[in-house]
């Protein structure tokens, strides 16, 4: 079978992958998240052939990070409630990724992806033999995906958003929009991202929505109880303010201590020692961390904060209002974990890349701030009308429930 890439093309693709990689490794020397990047992929393909026995019928699956995981999620565990008989493969490019998911129940194997390289990516493909091969939201890498279509793989694309800025789109990305005739189906998340891939003659595209919907609409179904959570609020209201960042939390201060009736819990981004104890040190009405509040007198206490990852989620269905962090710096977290449980949201400024939180905002479910006293005023005002959350809750709610879909329409199109 004729390779799509152009052999001088590839040439230079090639030689960029073995100076990332030997940038990464040596980079490794010093900085711990590279190290595990390097050091997850040695004898990985050892590793995967032992892993893996002769025979199995796999379905591959690979996600850049944690983000892109969650927003496969629903698929990976769709797919193995509808096919059991089929072992599922996970790998991630991240480590951000892998070590918090590394031992993901829903997945038979999980490993890191191996270095995109001719010879690597051809012998996995060979280990492996998947039956169906799925990349997740922004993942291109052309050796495997060559080394797939060689296969005869059925190779689909999930959950893609595509911008007129983008590679495909551009004079010089001609090898990436080769690519996307690789792929059986490319599942894009809404009409602008078909319209743009029709536009360069990419037809194998179907709009089926956002997977992400039907992943925190599971969530709230769940409805897992917390008991700490639960205890710390009591009879009290209670705001969640989930992946904060430093301004975040500067901005939340005069909220927190000008409201100390109020129960507050605060779920850092990243585990900033110094930061989580300044914080601590500057709230009025008392703080405690999640993983030491054993026998804490919570009657003294007005803020927790979360110090472990994987509750953020579940914490949410506690929250009479939630605001989510990142918005003064580089761009917003999730909005729709909170908004699945029908909740009205604030975040900082930083928000116009996030398509779901522009139609929050307007649905009338969130609002957007840009300084602590607006926020302390959004806070206030949303806090004393009851009939005001009332409406803004619905509004969050309802939008999720009218974003569903997009698992089983990806699912029916995979069972083919």
């Amino acid at each position: 079978m004729r390779a799509i890439f152009k052999p001088r093309v590839m040439v230079w693709y090639n030689f960029g992958i073995n100076v990332l990689v030997g940038g990464a490794r040596l980079a490794a020397h010093w900085n711990p998240k590279i190290q595990k990047w390097v050091e997850g992929r040695r004898d990985l393909l050892s590793r995967v052939r032992q892993a893996i026995p002769e025979g199995e019928r796999v379905v591959w699956f690979h996600a850049a990070s944690l983000g892109e995981f969650e927003q496969g999620r629903p698929v990976i565990e769709a797919l193995r409630a509808a096919r059991p008989d089929l072992k599922i493969l996970l790998t991630f490019f991240s480590p951000s990724g892998y070590e918090i998911r590394k031992n993901y129940s829903g997945a038979d194997y999980v490993f890191y992806m191996p270095f995109d390289k001719p010879e690597m990516a051809k012998a996995f493909i060979d280990i492996v033999k998947p039956e169906m091969a799925v990349f997740i939201k922004y993942e291109f890498w052309l050796n495997h995906i060559e080394a797939l279509r060689q296969a005869g793989c059925r190779t689909f694309l999930i959950s893609a958003i595509f911008r007129p800025n983008s590679i495909f789109f551009r004079p010089w990305g001609g090898a990436f929009r080769r690519a996307l005739t690789a792929y059986r189906t490319i599942f894009v998340q809404n009409k602008a991202s078909e319209e743009l891939l029709r536009g360069i003659g990419v037809e194998n595209v179907v709009v089926a929505g956002d997977t992400r919907f039907d992943r925190v609409a599971a969530l709230s179904e769940a409805m897992t109880d917390i008991a700490t959570i639960e205890q710390f609020k009591g009879d009290h209201q209670m705001m969640v303010a989930g992946s904060t960042w430093g301004p975040d939390e500067e901005a939340l201060l005069e909220s927190i201590n000008r409201n100390p009736e109020i129960k507050f819990v605060i779920a850092p981004h990243e585990m900033d020692e110094n930061r989580i104890a300044s914080l601590m040190s500057r709230i009025k009405g008392g703080a405690v961390r999640y993983t030491q509040s054993d026998g804490v007198d919570f009657d003294k206490c007005q803020v927790m904060i979360i110090d472990t990852i994987g509750i953020l989620s579940a914490i949410y269905r506690y929250a009479d209002v939630a605001y989510i962090g990142g918005g003064f710096g580089v761009g917003i977290h999730n909005t729709l974990e909170a908004a699945t449980y029908g909740i009205p949201l604030a975040f900082g400024p930083n928000y116009k890349k996030f398509r779901e939180a522009k139609e929050l905002i307007a649905c009338g479910a969130a609002r957007s701030v840009s300084s602590a006293t607006e926020l302390s005023a959004w806070f206030d005002g949303i806090m004393s009308d009851t009939e005001s959350r009332r409406k803004a809750g619905e509004a969050a709610h309802r939008y999720i429930v009218e974003n569903k879909g997009a698992t089983q329409t990806i699912l029916a199109e995979l069972l083919k």
